[in-house]
């Protein structure tokens, strides 16, 4: 199983790019920032990173204000320039996507199909043309670089059965190795990414670390997203999905995970400086 860590994009830049350098030095095999709203762009400071893992990914960048186009080209122009990427993508939600940008947030489940018939061809340097419900596209870019891998953001059986037929794995967060195994694995094609991002607190009150979970992030689990897959995977809420604990818990449940079936593990240390880096001196010692 491959270990990397990711870092919100809600911090400045040198701080993804210092986590970045860090991950590398401690011999992490991948780093991830996402797209949060009104944040910084994720591919533009992949883009800046000199030092870092040998993969660096999306987890995610979100489909509906992003033309499929545009995104291709942006992706391939990174992975050109830099290499290394997987382009995580996912609908997001309808507050961002309504609420913040206006855009109608009309049947995610098809707009990322949809959306996935146009990127992955022009990823590949294939030319697309074709009129669908979201998007009318006659274009091909002329950007030579490897495709890189596309991971879905999939947690409901209808989008785990669209990530197993048109895209190479999944990237989920708030999720436990219990729904990995019994959920996720079965339901992806065998050999793909699972690529699961998990928040991390190394406490000796654990009780205590998840109230401030639930206060600090519990927001999350209102979303409909993630409301629906806790409600359906059994899980009381966000905080039931971190890892809380001391040092050997987090060994422990990163084993769990391992056994789950996950191919890779995104550490999301909750803290400051200090706290994330007590947590990844863990992970470095027992690799």
């Amino acid at each position: 199983m491959r270990i990397g860590t990711a870092l919100a994009v809600t911090t400045s830049p040198a701080d993804v790019v210092a986590a970045a350098a860090d991950a590398a030095r401690r011999g992490l095999d991948s780093f991830w920032t996402n797209q949060m709203p009104g944040g910084w762009d994720p591919l533009a400071l992949l883009a800046v990173l000199d030092e870092r893992p040998p993969e660096i990914g999306t987890a995610i960048v979100a489909t509906y204000p992003r033309h499929p186009v545009a995104l291709a080209s942006e992706a391939l122009t990174l992975q050109a320039a830099r290499g290394g990427l997987t382009l995580g993508i996912g609908p997001s939600h309808a507050w961002f996507v309504e609420q913040m940008l206006g855009i109608p947030y009309t049947s995610p489940l098809r707009h990322t199909r949809e959306y996935l018939s146009v990127l992955r061809p022009l990823l590949r340097g294939e030319a697309v043309r074709r009129t669908g419900e979201f998007f009318s596209v006659d274009a091909a870019l002329t950007v030579s670089a490897p495709a890189p891998p596309v991971l879905m953001s999939a947690l409901g059986p209808k989008m785990l059965e669209l990530a197993r037929e048109l895209a190479d794995g999944v990237v989920l967060t708030w999720i436990t190795p219990e729904v990995v195994a019994s959920r996720i694995v079965p339901a992806v094609t065998p050999g793909a990414r699972v690529v699961a991002g998990v928040g991390v607190v190394l406490s000796d009150d654990p009780d205590a670390a998840r109230e401030r979970i639930t206060r600090e992030f519990g927001f999350a689990g209102d979303l409909p997203a993630y409301r629906d897959s806790l409600r359906r995977f059994g899980i009381g809420g966000i905080a039931d999905t971190v890892i809380v604990g001391d040092q050997s818990h987090l060994a422990a449940e990163l084993d769990r995970f391992r056994d789950a079936g996950a191919t890779d593990v995104v550490l999301m240390p909750f803290g400051d400086a200090a706290d994330r880096a007590r947590i990844l001196d863990v992970v470095t010692a027992t690799r």
